[in-house]
């Protein structure tokens, strides 16, 4: 599997196509194709380039996807025992990406991403994916209460032979009792 791995935003990533990435905020507007010339890195099933510190005329295209800001970030400073606090947020602006060519230094075309399915798809396939989880854990639980409702029921059942076994124990005493009679002692004179 090809991938290249491209300098943006001061940072680098490892891409190949049809994957998405967030990144540091373009200025380009969503369903835009953008260009990342500042390829480090390509390396194709068969051969690997390296650049110095870019490969000349490599580049990676993409489509920007959505243009958001990122998760919010907590900032808590504190001075102790100087009763100094301050606490504050900041949501970093991203831009989401989707690779969909990468392209070798002599221009030629290296990877290129599938056609990307569309918002009711996924939809459905998650739809899909929810329901047959829930299915499964309905059916593990349903499992889990037969197999518990035969142990108790094995229970039960072993504790009433243990009674039936109790009860004829006290009546096998009980008749053992009263088929041994101690006769009275009778003497007789002559």
């Amino acid at each position: 599997m090809s991938f290249a791995v491209i300098q943006t935003g001061g940072k680098q990533y490892k891409v190949s196509t049809s994957e998405i990435l967030k990144i540091e905020r373009l200025k380009d507007e969503e369903g835009k194709t953008v260009e990342f010339k500042n390829v480090l890195f390509l390396n194709d099933d068969k051969t690997n380039e390296i650049g110095n510190p870019n490969i000349q005329g490599a580049k990676v295209e993409a489509t920007i996807l959505k243009n958001t800001k990122n998760k919010t970030i907590l900032v808590f400073k504190k001075r102790r025992r100087k009763n100094s606090r301050k606490k504050y947020g900041h949501r970093q602006e991203i831009s989401l990406v989707r690779i969909t060519k990468i392209f070798s230094k002599n221009g030629k075309l290296i990877s290129e991403a599938g056609p990307r399915k569309t918002l009711v798809q996924t939809e459905k396939a998650k739809d899909e994916f929810v329901r047959k989880r829930q299915a499964e854990k309905t059916r593990i639980l349903q499992e889990s209460e037969a197999k518990n409702l035969q142990h108790q029921e094995k229970k039960r059942i072993k504790i009433a032979v243990e009674k039936t076994k109790l009860i004829t124990k006290k009546s096998d005493i009980v008749k053992k009792k009263t088929v041994v009679k101690k006769k009275p002692l009778t003497t007789k004179k002559k």
